[in-house]
């Protein structure tokens, strides 16, 4: 969280808009965060997006379009990396963006899949809270056990792994 993946991911489909590609994008329904139908990013840019319940959503309603980009990819079923290779398959550019791992420090849902399939693969990281070195994990600040855990600011900080096992340690 806090690295830039979905300001990465609108810039990328902003700029095939201006090469006047057709661009549909998706996002899981279930996040309504920042907007119940844009995707946004933390600093507010945002982009219209079209919110599904599941991945197979996005094969049945990325018709005539030359490039997909799904948000918040983590949240979607293990369905989404198999969506993936048929949208590439029938030419279309596919551009992901999601969270590689949970509060935990496990892999996150179809994440880990699509990683493995991906032609190319841009990890971003966020600057650690505690210390100021580039951050990989995402340390939840609030209590509660469910893997999903809709949040911002006020429920996680971005850590370095160092950050992290301290902070996985006590508790912080």
């Amino acid at each position: 969280m806090f690295s830039g993946k979905t300001e990465e991911l609108i810039r990328r489909l902003k700029r095939a808009k201006i090469a006047k590609q057709k661009v549909e994008i998706f996002k899981p329904r279930l996040d309504t965060r920042y907007d119940e139908v844009n995707v946004v990013s933390h600093d507010a840019t945002s982009i219209h997006s079209t919110p599904v319940d599941s991945s197979s959503q996005i094969l049945l309603l990325a018709n005539d379009v030359e490039v997909v980009g799904v948000d918040e990819a983590q949240f979607f079923d293990e369905e989404l990396p198999s969506v993936a290779q048929k949208l590439a398959n029938r030419g279309i550019r596919v551009i992901v963006a999601g969270l590689d791992m949970d509060y935990l420090g496990q892999p996150f849902g179809p994440i880990p899949q699509m990683l493995a399939i991906a032609e190319y693969v841009t990890k971003v990281h966020a600057i650690c809270m505690h210390c100021g070195n580039l951050a990989n994990y995402s340390h939840r600040t609030v209590t509660g056990d469910s893997r999903i855990l809709l949040g911002e600011q006020e429920s996680y900080i971005p850590l370095c792994r160092a950050c992290f096992n301290k902070a996985r340690k006590q508790n912080f």
